[in-house]
């Protein structure tokens, strides 16, 4: 297994996120050509060797030829340029889905369309060239997983096209949303619109934990040289013997809350609701809080999106007063439905798989339960019926 690794202590940007992957070697004249297949001119790409504090590394420097005539893109027109370009598929849909999250994000600043989105500094040339650039290195890098680290914003105020604006800048703020992230390192903006949308459309985990042995360490150089902190984005290539395609991570929210004076029937339809809602998971423990009170913990497992809905069950069907919220990794096996016919009916039944083969095969309950009634026998007896034929069709 193959992976990258984004180690974004100082933040990243555009033009960072290009000097990091050439410097890990992705092949500057390839991305140049791969360029040229936007068919838009005006540009050209600049690498060279540079340094920040004593760190080496590589500054992809993006010139706009006649920056006097650089004109400004809706929405619409990033997608014409970049779906009628010769590009492959897999870079149209990654390239697509960065610009995606920088419109979305504008567009709920300013309360408009997302079609109506005016982009001033993403629609320029230099941020066509970082985005569609970091699409066409994620391609030739050919990884099979992207991870990176909590992301450092940065601090105090950056100017935009708007004014003078807070950092984070408020259409980063809203990219980074569900992203572990860190602030105040250094008083300007460490992270981008552009980076921070990078991350948002192409991580697959977020965590400080590198469990696999690296195997090249590679920079890109900031363009800005004023503080004591290196500004430069360091990657990783991370590289794996034992390839672990069959299990797959992803982001996930954890609520909880303590509960000592709430009816127990009532449980029960608080379980039914939040499931219903959209959580993955719900349970129960029993727990002793203050004074030797006895209570129940309540935890509810979600996709980071249902979290602020499922808040709002917990404090309308619950009697609690305040909420815990953990942003955590999932780690799922890969999973898959079988039906099998037995001489009682047929059942569907879940298979879990690791290492290419099957991890554990159980029955579907309800199936089982239902043929038991109709035919009279025991639960045991369908369960141990569905896995012979199982055992038999494989």
């Amino acid at each position: 297994m193959k992976i990258l690794y984004y180690d974004c202590f100082a933040g990243i940007s555009g033009d960072m996120n290009l000097g990091a992957l050439i410097d890990l070697g992705v092949n500057p004249d390839y991305l140049r050509q791969e360029l040229q297949k936007l068919n838009i001119d005006g540009f050209q790409l600049k690498t060279e060797k540079a340094a920040r504090r004593g760190i080496n590394g590589t500054l992809a420097t993006i010139i706009i030829e006649n920056p006097e005539n650089e004109k400004h893109r809706h929405l619409r027109h990033i997608e014409e340029i970049v779906n009628s370009s010769t590009l492959s598929d897999q870079v149209k849909k990654t390239a697509l889905n960065i610009f995606n999250r920088i419109a979305v994000a504008e567009a709920k600043v300013h309360d408009i369309d997302i079609q109506k989105v005016h982009f001033h500094e993403v629609g320029a040339l230099d941020s066509i060239a970082d985005i569609v650039g970091a699409a066409i290195c994620l391609d030739y890098l050919k990884v099979d997983k992207v991870l990176s680290s909590p992301v450092q914003l940065g601090g105090g105020t950056v100017k935009c096209a708007h004014g003078i604006m807070p950092v984070p800048a408020p259409a980063t703020a809203l990219i980074v949303e569900n992203i572990p992230v860190r602030t105040g390192l250094v008083q300007h903006e460490a992270t981008t619109p552009t980076g921070a949308a990078i991350l948002a459309a192409t991580v697959d985990e977020f965590t400080n934990n590198i469990e696999f042995p690296i195997s090249k360490t590679a920079y890109g150089i900031g363009q800005r040289d004023v503080s004591e902190v290196a500004n430069v984005l360091r990657v990783y290539l991370l590289e794996s013997s034992q390839p672990d395609k069959d299990v797959k991570s992803e982001n996930a929210t954890v609520l909880e809350c303590n509960i000592d004076d709430m009816k127990p029937e009532h449980f029960e339809f608080l379980m039914d609701i939040l499931l219903d809602k959209g959580a993955s998971d719900v349970w129960f423990t029993p727990i002793v809080m203050k004074k030797s009170r006895p209570a129940q913990m309540i935890s509810v497992l979600c996709v980071p999106d249902k979290a602020k809905i499922l808040k709002e069950v917990l404090f309308k069907h619950s009697t609690t007063l305040g909420i815990r919220e953990q942003h955590i990794q999932k780690h799922l096996l890969t999973r898959d439905e079988q039906i099998v016919t037995t001489e009682y009916g047929d059942v569907h039944i879940k298979l879990s798989y690791y290492g290419g083969k099957v991890l554990h095969s159980k029955p579907e309950f309800e199936d089982c339960k239902l043929l038991a009634v109709q035919n009279n026998v025991s639960v045991s007896d369908i369960e141990k019926a569905a896995l012979n034929a199982l055992q038999n069709e494989n």
